[in-house]
């Protein structure tokens, strides 16, 4: 095979065929793969969830993870937010012409390794190359299926007066580690994306209290723009505490420099739960447990008020109102 793709690989004739055997595959192969038919066949328990999802970051590796680890993750992450278990992804490559097989052989053992750090399975999907200037190296699109579980129902909608809001990590690592690989910026210790699968998390969690209201992770927008989300879906009030949401020095002092407000950062490990607040102090020692909610944090309270508003009592003891992000500080970032 040539060292990088070409046109010819989307074709549908021989090269194609190469490209989706030789790369895909021999790294992804299962039972529910292998037919190679137009659509995978496969049992639907129960209730099923179904989301999908594009990802068209810039630069594709970054630290901490690449395109492929963020899609994965993304996929199971938003099913994972309805409390459903992921089951099955279908993954769609648009290739630019001209990408280096070393490159798209790296992103697919990473997908296949988020995958089974996920136990999830690869099981349809679909290549196309375009012209080099067509597209920027490799964006993906998936599909997730997962199933819910007969007694979970949370919904952005089910927030309550009095529910503890939940942050299960830093905020900002994801989207300051992709900027500083794009811009070349330098910081004193390293820092890297938090993208992660969250679903073992998520039945961590279920498994502590059956009265999770809401779950969102906070991607693109940041933490700012998932709270109003919420607290415009459940028509409630949401305060929280600045000295309570957890963030890193270096996180910090990037958005100090570039003029950027941190709850305004994407993250791709990290979630905000809404939960009854009888049962805020043992969801957050169990999510203290896994090692992708180690820096888990009550962070505020659901209240009765002006419906949809989100405010924040800062370190000077003062409040101000938290918007959704208007515009877009940080694009291409997932």
């Amino acid at each position: 095979m040539p060292d990088k793709v070409l046109l010819a690989h989307g074709s549908g004739g021989k090269l194609a065929h190469e490209l989706i055997c030789g790369s895909f595959i021999s790294e992804l192969d299962n039972p529910l793969l292998a037919p190679m038919d137009d659509a995978a066949v496969f049992a639907a328990p129960g209730r099923l969830a179904f989301t999908t999802d594009s990802y068209v970051v810039r630069p594709i590796f970054f630290p901490g993870g690449d395109i492929g680890r963020l899609a994965v993750s993304g996929t199971v992450n938003d099913l994972s937010m309805v409390g459903a278990k992921p089951l099955y992804l279908s993954l769609a490559f648009i290739i630019e012409e001209g990408l280096p097989f070393e490159d798209l052989e790296r992103i697919v053992k990473s997908i296949k390794d988020t995958a089974g750090e996920a136990g999830v399975k690869i099981v349809t999907g679909d290549t196309k190359v375009v012209e080099r200037g067509s597209a920027d190296k490799l964006f993906i699109n998936t599909a997730g299926v997962g199933e819910v579980p007969p007694r979970v129902n949370i919904s952005g909608h089910s927030a309550k007066p009095g529910d503890a809001v939940i942050l299960s990590g830093t905020i900002g690592d994801h989207g300051i580690a992709v900027l500083s690989r794009r811009e070349g910026l330098r910081f004193g210790t390293s820092l890297e994306s938090d993208c992660a699968p969250l679903n073992r998390l998520v039945a961590d969690m279920i498994e502590v209290s059956d009265n999770i209201h809401s779950l969102r992770d906070p991607t693109r927008g940041g933490l700012a723009s998932t709270l109003n989300e919420l607290a415009g879906q459940s028509g409630v009030s949401i305060m929280i505490e600045e000295t309570d949401v957890p963030i890193r020095e270096e996180v910090q002092s990037a958005c100090e420099m570039l003029g950027l407000d941190p709850l305004h950062i994407a993250n791709e490990g990290k979630l905000v739960a809404v939960v009854d607040a009888a049962d805020a102090d043992k969801m957050v020692a169990r999510m203290r447990l896994n090692k992708y909610g180690r820096n888990a944090a009550v962070i505020g309270r659901v209240q009765e008020g002006r419906p949809g508003r989100v405010t924040m009592k800062t370190r000077l003891g003062t409040s101000r109102v938290i918007d959704m992000l208007v515009g877009e500080p940080l694009p291409r970032i997932c």
